[in-house]
């Protein structure tokens, strides 16, 4: 059974049964509990597929009560029990098939309450892989190709002969490239501009990293997700701009 806010949380709620909210007023409704939850935060979880709020003819997102039900759901398993938006999607959709799902209690203890026995959420959550041949198949190149981008810092193993899964992309979008005569060396100003907008990003996320509250460092992943998405939306807007572009 979902947790019911309570206060000013749960009247706005109970308030809101017979209508409709704008983000600005879920955001309100959802601060009592979540001081830390940010319009950017919605947006991003609705991005992810979490929630699917509906839409003006003018394109203004209107919000259920169930809307925010489910956002304060989605938002108490990411504090309590320290889950990837995976696992969360996973478990909303078992709830909906009407399936008895249950979480383990990674948070904080409620008072009277003695700490749960289980293991400290990792820092560094652990990525897909991909092998060297799957990649030479993945950008349909060969070994000496990817010799080439890699030494333009292109890509990059993450240990030997194996790559995160996103260097699939990598790779695809390189050969892409390459035939409209953009060479690997031409992109190295590309991956420049990356790294510090990655640096950029760690910058601002390292603090909760290095945090000694275990529930703090485990938003980390979470805000590190919603800062990318941000900065290669910018990223996109900037390059269209300057192009006098307009992608689909």
């Amino acid at each position: 059974m979902l947790h019911t806010p309570s206060g000013d949380a749960g009247r706005g709620i109970a308030a809101a049964d017979s209508g409709l909210m704008s983000i600005g007023t879920v955001l309100n409704v959802l601060r009592e509990e979540f001081p830390e939850v940010t319009i950017s935060k919605i947006r991003f979880l609705e991005s992810e597929g979490l929630i699917e709020p509906q839409r003006t003819p003018s394109g203004y997102r209107k919000f259920s009560a169930g809307d925010v039900e489910r956002l304060g759901h989605v938002l108490r398993m990411q504090r309590d029990h320290y889950l990837p938006l995976k696992v969360i999607r996973e478990h909303l959709e078992a709830r909906e098939r009407g399936e008895d799902v249950r979480l383990p209690v990674l948070g904080r203890p409620r008072d009277g309450e003695s700490a749960p026995d289980a293991p400290e959420p990792s820092d560094t959550p652990t990525a897909a892989r991909i092998g060297r041949p799957e990649l030479l198949a993945a950008a349909g190149i060969g070994d000496e190709e990817l010799t080439e981008w890699e030494s333009y810092g292109l890509i990059s193993p993450v240990a030997d002969g194996v790559y995160d899964a996103e260097a699939a992309t990598v790779v695809s979008l390189v050969a892409e490239l390459g035939r409209f005569g953009i060479e690997p060396r031409h992109l190295r100003v590309m991956k420049a501009a990356a790294d510090r907008e990655a640096g950029l990003v760690d910058q601002v996320v390292a603090p909760l990293r290095r945090h000694r509250n275990p529930q703090t460092r485990a938003h980390a992943e979470a805000r590190t997700k919603e800062l990318a998405g941000l900065a290669v939306r910018l990223h996109a807007a900037l390059v269209r701009s300057a192009l006098g572009v307009r992608l689909p």
